[in-house]
């Protein structure tokens, strides 16, 4: 059985103008969940963080962006993996690692993969933070801001 690594990345997509930026949210199949998040993933075989970001960005969402794009938030979130997940790691792993990232972009629609994610929408920050289920994307947001 091949295991999941317990290392991650999150990736916090948004677009500005002028005036104003907005976040884009990925909604949760109801088996999965069914809570709001950003772009999240598990690192696959030999990859870099910078590479399973860039990946996980065009699954989720349809968007091809390039590894020098992702913007490093410098938030390292470290987590319990929930027990009903758990048996997807090998014997003994209990927590993840997740590295966060943001990305830039124009806005526009997202093509969803319908075995993850059920519903976009893209929306201010106050907003967007106040439909997030996790902590951890908190943080990744909240580290956003830092962006000029």
């Amino acid at each position: 059985m091949q295991y999941k690594q317990p290392r991650s990345v999150q990736v916090v997509i948004f677009s500005e103008t002028s005036a104003e930026r907005h976040y884009l949210l990925l909604k949760r199949i109801a088996s999965h969940g069914g809570f709001w998040q950003s772009v999240t993933g598990s690192l696959e075989g030999a990859e870099t963080h910078r590479q399973a970001a860039a990946r996980e960005v065009l699954e989720e969402t349809g968007f091809d962006t390039c590894e020098e794009g992702l913007i490093e938030l410098g938030v390292v979130n470290t987590f319990e993996i929930a027990p009903q997940w758990r048996a997807k790691y090998a014997p003994g792993v209990t927590h993840n690692e997740e590295v966060c990232f943001a990305l830039k972009v124009e806005e526009r629609d997202a093509r969803l993969d319908p075995l993850e994610h059920d519903a976009y929408a893209w929306e201010s920050y106050d907003c967007a933070v106040e439909m997030l289920y996790w902590e951890s994307t908190r943080r990744a947001f909240a580290a956003t801001q830092l962006i000029r």
